[in-house]
């Protein structure tokens, strides 16, 4: 009798696990519900990535500020931002926003100051990396459902390597599918690729004149071009002046430490420069740091050793 009822607790015991591991395994595979953020108090946010599946909206607790009076020498891309992020917020037709050129020269930092500059009035900015581009229609959904607000949804370092589909994936939501884009958001997006993918020799190959003397792309050129043409604005950055760079170095040195510009912080910018390889804003912005920063230590220094 005390065997069978050590069979029957050994039996109860593994029915136990098995329930247990059904119950895990079910669990799984249901999709998990994430809250979104409350866009009352959060001006931004990141897709975080769960699985291939599944992610979720993160809030950024300290989003990076940029005031657009800082941003010195693109006066007509600064201008031309603000027009069209003034229509949106305004509930006007606006357009998707491409930023182009060289690296440093504030693409992304023209993208912070108009969130900044903006998010009184209802802005708010969705920042996704581009691997994460298919998840694009699920955040559309939910963004769509929040008509108080205007989402930029926000993707910096935007390029495509030759072999990557993903970008079909944003053409589509740009122009190109059944679904309505939701009016209360735009994408802005930055890249060094003003055609967002790789272009080679071998795409003109196909290029013909035809017998009126008209030029006709390439498939390949045609396809190339097509998802860089979706964006309403197309703005081009360009390698900043000797004079443009050294300006921007002085209103960083100003706003950084009150420090105004003289001779030798001249050369020794032109130097910094030079050993960077570049005379970009962000150059300008490390040399002021790393200029004030040496200079806030001297005195720290001087003080403790009185």
């Amino acid at each position: 009798m005390d065997t069978d009822n050590t069979n029957n607790n050994i039996n109860m015991k593994n029915i136990i696990f098995q329930l247990e591991r059904l119950n895990h395994n079910i669990e799984k595979l249901i999709p998990k519900t994430h809250t979104l953020p409350d866009f009352k108090t959060c001006i931004a946010c990141r897709w975080q990535p769960v699985s291939s599946t599944d992610g979720f909206l993160q809030a950024i607790t300290a989003p990076s500020i940029v005031e657009f009076e800082h941003l010195k020498g693109i006066e007509r891309q600064k201008n031309e931002v603000i027009q069209n992020t003034l229509q949106f917020i305004n509930g006007f037709d606006a357009n998707n926003i491409l930023l182009t050129g060289s690296k440093g020269t504030g693409k992304s930092s023209l993208i912070k100051a108009c969130l900044h500059k903006f998010s009184n009035h209802g802005l708010r900015a969705v920042e996704i990396d581009k691997e994460d581009l298919t998840a694009l229609p699920f955040i559309l959904n939910q963004l769509r459902t929040l008509p108080d607000y205007y989402f930029m949804i926000y993707c910096d370092d935007l390029s495509f390597e030759t072999g990557d589909a993903s970008y079909k994936s944003l053409k589509a939501l740009l122009d190109g599918s059944l679904d309505a884009p939701p009016k209360n958001v735009l994408i802005y997006a930055s890249s060094n690729r003003r055609h967002l993918l790789p272009e080679s020799m071998k795409d003109n190959l196909g290029t013909r004149i035809n017998e009126s003397g008209e030029l006709h792309h390439s498939e390949a050129i045609e396809e190339k071009i097509s998802l860089s043409e979706r964006f309403g604005v197309w703005l081009t950055f360009y390698p900043f002046s000797q004079d443009d760079y050294l300006n921007i170095v002085r209103e960083w040195l100003l706003q950084l430490g009150g420090i105004n510009f003289e001779d030798n912080i001249r050369h020794d910018a032109l130097q910094y420069a030079i050993i960077r390889g570049s005379r970009s804003g962000r150059v300008a912005f490390q040399f002021a740091k790393n200029y004030v920063g040496r200079i806030k230590l001297d005195k720290y220094n001087q003080s403790i050793n009185k």
